[in-house]
C-alpha cells in the first residue's frame, strides 16, 4: 500500500501562504526554514507556522489537491484554513 501524503499550507512572515505536499509536514516545515533545503518561495520569506494540513492522500491525490488549492483565491484559502 502506498504511504500516506499530506497537503499543507504554511503562513510566512509577510502573511503570504505557501501550499505543498509531504509525507511528514512538520519535518518539511523545518526544511523550509533552511534556505538550502526549502522551497525557493522561502528564500525571500520566513516560514512562521503550518496553518492547515490535510492527510490521508496518495502522492497522486495530494498533488491534485495541492494544484486545486493553489488555484484558490486568498479569501478562499483563508476560508479553508478557518473551517
Amino acid at each position: 500500500m502506498e504511504e500516506k501524503w499530506s497537503v499543507y499550507i504554511i503562513q510566512s512572515d509577510d502573511n503570504s501562504l505557501y501550499t505543498g505536499i509531504s509525507k511528514n509536514p512538520s519535518r518539511r516545515f523545518e526544511e523550509h526554514k533552511n534556505k538550502n533545503k526549502g522551497a525557493k518561495f522561502f528564500r525571500a520569506r520566513v516560514p512562521i507556522k503550518i496553518v492547515y494540513t490535510e492527510s490521508g492522500h496518495t502522492r497522486s491525490s495530494a498533488l491534485n489537491r495541492e494544484a486545486a488549492i493553489k488555484k484558490l483565491s486568498r479569501v478562499e484559502k483563508l476560508n479553508l484554513i478557518n473551517v
